[in-house]
């Protein structure tokens, strides 16, 4: 199994978001049984919540489904965890300084890296937590420009894991 983790802030948000669009992704490549999906956030403030309810209906208007409760990320999560996916730099600064080795460190990536749009200053995922619904409208166009290649990386990640 290889393990996908995507991390924002408070886990309500951006990381719900990106985790229904993945796992949209991996279902419809026939990869379910292979890859989890899951999120966290890098604090615990909503720890039990549901997502945001301007998430919800922004994934729903888009077709994508949902169940979710936040929960925090936890440094001893890095050794069953092959990808962890931060939404912008500062999650992957905090990230990286939690990562227990190197090599765990080095499991941390900006999401945003997979879209092959994506400039060196448009790096980030816009926290849309204090604005307006078009803000997470926009955010969930961000995370599935990304998705093709993150899905792409983890195809070829598997081959080397079996290889």
């Amino acid at each position: 199994m290889y393990r996908v983790c995507f991390v924002c802030t408070g886990n309500i948000c951006r990381s719900p978001m990106a985790e229904s669009v993945f796992r949209d992704h991996v279902e419809r490549a026939g990869l379910d049984a292979l890859v989890e999906v899951d999120s966290a956030g890098t604090g615990g403030w909503h720890e039990g919540d549901g997502a945001d309810p301007r998430t919800v209906s922004v994934l729903e208007a888009a077709g994508y489904a949902q169940d979710h409760r936040a929960r925090q990320f936890r440094a001893s999560w890095f050794s069953r965890l092959d990808l962890v996916i931060a939404l912008d730099s500062g999650h992957l600064r905090d990230l990286r300084a939690l990562a227990p080795t190197a090599q765990d460190a080095a499991k941390v990536r900006l999401l945003r890296s997979y879209d092959p749009a994506a400039t060196a200053g448009q790096v980030d995922v816009p926290d849309p937590y204090y604005g307006s619904l078009e803000g997470f409208e926009e955010c969930l166009e961000l995370i599935e420009a990304a998705g093709p290649g993150l899905l792409d990386a983890v195809r070829e990640a598997m081959k080397e894991h079996t290889a």
